[in-house]
């Protein structure tokens, strides 16, 4: 039995020395062309060692080599797909017998390795050239019990100074400066990563703890713990991985984006131009898996809006989806709307001319998205609406907005905007159903038109086609109605207007009149009530039509017809006011007698010219002069004079008595009295006109 033992111990002296004698006997040649041969076997690529090779048994396997490549694939290029400066794999020995692996050293030094892609094919696709392609994954996933059954032990697990580089031959990127340090005492025990890159110039560090190595990969829950930080993003997530066979997982979370736009440029993702999308940051729960996440957020903000909700995310497509509900205190879309690189000059007064420059939607191609919102105020250029319900959904570059329940300027209605970038030439819609409306603010807002006052409803439809504000106008087209009450139109006093004609009428034939005599009928400080104001529009090619336009007021009525041409931003509207003789309220008699003075408006948007429409007048005149004077020589007038007087009266609505009781002896007036009352109607218009110096000149068209 001794004898037996002597010759066991003698036979384990002589393997340990083997072991630790050998590696220095043999050549390293010898053991260097099976290392290569074996690895190239392994990964089915040719393995080159052509630097120092060093390799022992005891106290642990253990293998230096340095200048270490691994051959490209055939068609990617000469340079090795991965090298690197050194490398250091340790083993220890006494826990293999054991069935166990513990990694003592595990050290990679300035490892590069360089990724491509040529259509279907890459180049890290470490598989035989003849071999079949890989069966699909299982639907069960990877996570599965007895994924592990074995024990292991990670020691001393880093890479330093790493490179990777990746192309598909539109674009590159880079990752450098890549250092990894990774513990893991064993598979039942936490395991820590920690590591920093720098990703297209980018700074990035990152931490990540998992509970169990073993729990994860067998599917059971695993806590998990998370940070991200950089100049791009900064995130935390504390939480744990679902019994599940995937990735699913759930827990608190925290993420803040202080440039969109760099996130934006770093991802390789095209941006609007314009200031907004700058800053996002949102924190709350999440659940889901890499592809489909869902977000409860306690506290969610993009640049100045804020709010709470709820938002699924679906990666699994061929942009990212939105769906969910948030509600919002204050969202002002202005910043988020298509910029346009024409700037209006800052000494620029009024209306600026429609901007030909084009408008980017490229913002809308970015992500889909159904998402209902609850707004507290929600701002439109100068147009605010509160308690806002709206629905908002982006499907490949479509949008449309559908305001459910809006609140503005004390009035209430529904209202949708779609916007359709889809093909080159980008179409738009607008329908709005609008009441309660306190007018003066609300048109002043839509339309900068600031000149009325009242109650009122408004319904309108329109559509228009173009990548650019000019071509928005030139293609619009539509219809709709208004109806306003109680309210005054300013700028001008209908009823004085005729009030100055008639006290000229009922005046003695040689009377004058002067602005200084009688009220102004126009300016600031001028108004025409009403009790109601109705009307429809029509619009074609960016022309706005008018034809049944109603003003009633206790003495007036007022009917009005015309245009104005949005693309040229020009005006011409007619007026036909008529003052009566009684009151007879808002429902009174449209066709009472009295005395109508045509009013016209025309002009550019920024230079609005109203006054007596003397045309009118004028053809009236004439016409009715020339049956006078043919009547005249038939014996129906008494003569020329009152011929053109009793014209003038009848177009102005006046009843006249054209009999023969003008008293042929009356001494002649100092002036015509048409050309007296055609004079004062001059003067009325140009009260709306800026002073000009007068050169003695008359050119027939004032107050025109």
């Amino acid at each position: 039995m001794t004898r037996l033992l002597q010759v066991i111990f003698v036979l384990i002296v002589l393997v340990i020395g083997a072991a630790i004698i050998l590696p220095f006997v043999i050549p390293a040649s010898v053991y260097r062309e099976r290392v290569q041969l074996a690895a190239s076997e392994a990964l089915h690529r040719d393995i080159t060692l052509d630097g120092e090779l060093h390799l022992s048994l005891l106290p642990r396997i253990e293998v230096r080599a340095s200048t270490v490549s691994i051959a490209n694939a055939e068609g990617f290029g000469d340079a090795p797909l991965a090298e690197m400066g050194e490398m250091r794999v340790a083993v220890k020995l006494q826990p293999l017998l054991q069935r166990r692996i513990e990694i003592a050293e595990f050290v990679l030094i300035d490892p590069t390795i360089r990724l491509q892609q040529r259509g279907t094919r890459n180049n890290w696709t470490l598989t035989e050239a003849t071999a079949p392609a890989p069966a699909p994954a299982s639907s069960d996933g990877f996570r599965r019990p007895g994924a592990l059954p074995m024990e292991a032990s990670f020691g001393d697990v880093r890479i330093e100074n790493g490179y990777i580089s990746y192309s598909d031959g539109s674009e590159s990127h880079d990752i450098s400066g890549l250092n990894l340090v990774t513990s893991m005492p064993s598979l039942d025990g936490p395991i820590q990563l920690d590591g920093s890159l720098n990703a297209d110039g980018e700074r990035i560090v990152f931490s990540t703890r998992i509970a169990s190595l073993r729990d994860f990969f067998e599917g059971r829950q695993t806590g998990l713990l998370v940070d991200l930080g950089g100049n791009l993003v900064t995130a935390h997530f504390d939480g744990h991985f679902r019994e599940s066979s995937d990735l699913s997982m759930e827990g608190g979370f925290s993420t803040t984006v202080p440039s969109i736009r760099n996130l934006a440029a770093f991802a390789g993702v095209d941006m609007p131009a314009g200031d907004s999308l700058r800053r996002f940051s949102a924190s709350g729960q999440i659940a889901g898996d890499p592809q489909h996440i869902a977000l409860t957020a306690d506290a969610i903000r993009l640049d100045d809006v804020s709010g709470s909700g709820n938002v699924a995310i679906n990666l699994d497509a061929a942009r990212p989806a939105l769906s969910g509900a948030l509600t919002l205190a204050t969202v002002d879309v202005t910043p988020f709307l298509p910029e346009t690189p024409a700037e209006t000059p800052a000494n620029a007064a009024g209306l600026q001319p429609w901007s030909e420059a084009p408008l980017d939607f490229a913002g809308l191609g970015l992500v889909d998205a159904d998402l209902r919102l609850t707004v507290g105020l929600l701002k439109f250029r100068d147009i605010e609406v509160s308690d806002a319900s709206l629905r908002l959904q982006l499907v490949n570059s479509r949008m449309e907005a559908n305001l459910t329940q809006i609140s503005l300027y004390e009035g209430s209605g529904s209202a949708s905007v779609v916007v359709n970038a889809r093909r080159s030439t980008p179409s738009y819609s607008l329908r709005a159903d609008l009441s309660g409306l306190d007018a003066q603010p609300f048109l002043d807002a839509v339309a900068g038109f600031d000149r009325l006052r009242g109650t009122g409803a408004v319904d309108f439809a329109f559509n228009a086609s173009g990548r650019s504000q000019a071509a928005i106008m030139q293609s619009l087209a539509g219809s709709g109605e208004f109806s306003f009450a109680e309210g005054a139109i300013t700028g001008i006093n209908i009823a004085q207007t005729i009030r100055n004609v008639s006290s000229f009428l009922s005046g003695s034939s040689n009377a004058t009149s002067t602005d200084s005599e009688t009220p102004a009928a126009t300016g600031e400080s001028a108004e025409t009530d009403f009790s109601a104001l109705t009307g429809t529009f029509t619009a074609t090619a960016g022309r706005l039509s008018n034809q049944d336009l109603l003003l009633l007021s206790p003495l007036l009525r007022v009917t009005g017809s015309g245009w104005a041409n949005l693309p040229d931003q020009t005006i011409d509207y007619r007026l036909q006011p008529r003052a009566v003789a009684s009151i007879q309220g808002q429902g009174g008699d449209r066709d009472l007698q009295g005395i109508t003075v045509p009013v016209r408006i025309r002009g550019t948007f920024n230079n609005v010219s109203v006054g007596v429409d003397t045309e009118a007048v004028g053809q009236a005149l004439l016409t009715g002069a020339i049956s006078n004077a043919l009547g005249s020589s038939s014996g129906e007038a008494s003569s020329p004079e009152d011929a053109i007087r009793n014209t003038l009266l009848n177009a102005l609505g006046v009843e006249t008595d054209t009999g023969s009781g003008t008293d042929p002896d009356a001494p002649a007036t100092a002036e015509d009295p048409a050309e007296q009352l055609l004079r004062s109607l001059f003067d009325r218009g140009r009260q709306t006109r800026d002073p000009e110096p007068d050169d003695g000149s008359d050119d027939g068209n004032d107050g025109r």
